[in-house]
């Protein structure tokens, strides 16, 4: 499977692409700039140089050509970037990434997009694609430091329960990572605005937190995967 990584230059696209190759997967770093893409793909490539068979750079259109597609932009680009590739998306598995949060003081608070979260918003402008919210809450800088694993449940919503499992096995390869499988998209508006929780309690107790629930146990459909 190759998955592109639409918008990969920021921390968190970057971070996951790196992480995502360091499991095994053809990873596409995609940008607006294929330069940019380079320059983003040579710096990973220089702290992780076995990555190198696996991960490369270009511009959208190359990465949204992969077999799944991750959407890493800024929250309130994700559609219009989604929807500008549209043709190039039908009928894939698109996931999306991103929480629509801004910071007022020294609070962090959630805001409410079109349709209610950014993933249903995605799944607006592409109708046809099979979109799954998830890596909502995987701190960024963890993400990029793939020697180490990330100890974090990963909630997992979608409409279509076969993208979900797809996307929950790719997740459970992530050492340290538990998919949850966390009901239809409809859920993605809470599951997002959770993220300003998160970052609130990072700041006031200087860490990074990451979600980890109790009493739940493994999703039999991964076994086999």
């Amino acid at each position: 499977m190759r998955i592109g990584i639409l918008g990969g230059t920021g921390p968190a696209g970057s971070g996951l692409a790196a992480r995502l190759a360091s499991i095994g997967y053809e990873v596409v770093i995609g940008s607006r700039s294929k330069y940019r893409a380079m320059e983003v793909c040579d710096k990973l490539l220089e702290a992780w140089p076995d990555l190198a068979a696996l991960l490369s750079a270009g511009d959208n259109p190359e990465a949204a050509a992969c077999d799944l597609v991750v959407i890493a932009t800024p929250w309130d680009s994700a559609a219009t970037t989604t929807k500008e590739y549209a043709h190039l998306l039908h009928g894939k598995i698109v996931v999306s990434m991103a929480n629509a949060l801004v910071k007022v003081g020294p609070e962090f608070q959630p805001l409410v997009p079109p349709r209610g979260s950014v993933a249903a918003h995605v799944q607006a402008a592409v109708p046809d694609c099979r979109v799954v919210a998830a890596f909502h809450h995987l701190p960024a800088k963890e993400l990029g430091m793939i020697g180490h694993p990330i100890d974090s449940d990963v909630l997992i919503c979608g409409d279509d329960p076969e993208a979900v499992t797809t996307v929950s096995a790719i997740v459970e390869k992530i050492p340290g990572c538990r998919p949850l499988d966390a009901g239809e998209l409809s859920n993605a508006t809470a599951i997002e605005a959770f993220t300003a929780v998160l970052l609130q309690l990072n700041v006031r107790y200087r860490t990074r937190v990451a979600p980890k629930l109790t009493g739940i146990k493994r999703d039999p459909r991964l076994v086999d995967q």
